[in-house]
């Protein structure tokens, strides 16, 4: 897929990284806009004890709120950029493979908002590199685009509230019906409510991570 091309520098981008257990999976935590690289780090034990974590923080800047890509208003995302940034989280995530040693270890994206979004953009666009994503309130990061192909290789599991005016509804119909139809195997469960991140969601992905490997 098109976007970012080259490499990047681990130590110009802030992030955390802890090796948690060699035989459990690593959980890429992705941040919600205004968040940082230690925002949603302490789900890790309730959804996977032991697992790692890799954290990057965000490099896009929206009136000093910390996001993953640009966008021109609420809910209407800069679709170019959102490409060229999951490009740079494949990139990221090459050289964190590399400087940590994780080749062999599964890496899976978890994601809260903005920063759902990002991991499953860079799942649909990438799944050679990302195949794994809970999304947290997470949404069709596309717009009216559809730049995904086979994505047979890629689980998603999509966790929203079902009045959730950041995340509606029908965005997340998109990015069900576009996923599943470039060959996903996509897990959605609605709870009552709006945006954020409930008990019931924690509980869903603890269930849907221990399917996984």
């Amino acid at each position: 897929m098109s976007g970012f091309a080259g490499a990047v520098d681990l130590d110009a981008w802030p992030h955390l990284f802890e090796p948690g257990d060699v035989d459990a999976p690593v959980l890429l935590t992705l941040h919600g806009t205004g968040g940082d690289e230690r925002e949603i780090t302490a789900l890790v034990p309730h959804l996977w004890p032991g697992a790692g974590v890799l954290s990057p923080r965000g490099r896009v800047s929206e009136q000093g709120m910390t996001r993953w890509f640009r966008r021109r208003g609420e809910g209407v995302f800069d679709v170019d950029d959102v490409i060229v940034r999951a490009g740079e989280l494949v990139a990221f995530l090459e050289a964190a493979r590399e400087r940590y040693g994780l080749e062999g270890r599964r890496i899976i994206a978890t994601g809260f908002s903005n920063g759902a979004n990002i991991g499953l953009a860079t799942a649909l666009l990438h799944p050679e590199t990302l195949d794994r994503v809970v999304a947290f309130s997470g949404m069709y990061p596309f717009a009216d685009r559809d730049p995904v192909g086979d994505v047979s290789a890629v689980e998603l599991v999509l966790l929203n509230g079902a009045a959730d005016p950041m995340a509606p509804s029908a965005s997340v119909d998109r990015l069900e019906q576009v996923a599943l139809a470039h060959g996903a195997n996509v897990d959605r469960r609605v709870r009552p409510g709006g945006h954020g991140l409930a008990q019931s969601d924690v509980d869903a992905a603890r269930e849907w991570l221990a399917g996984r490997l």
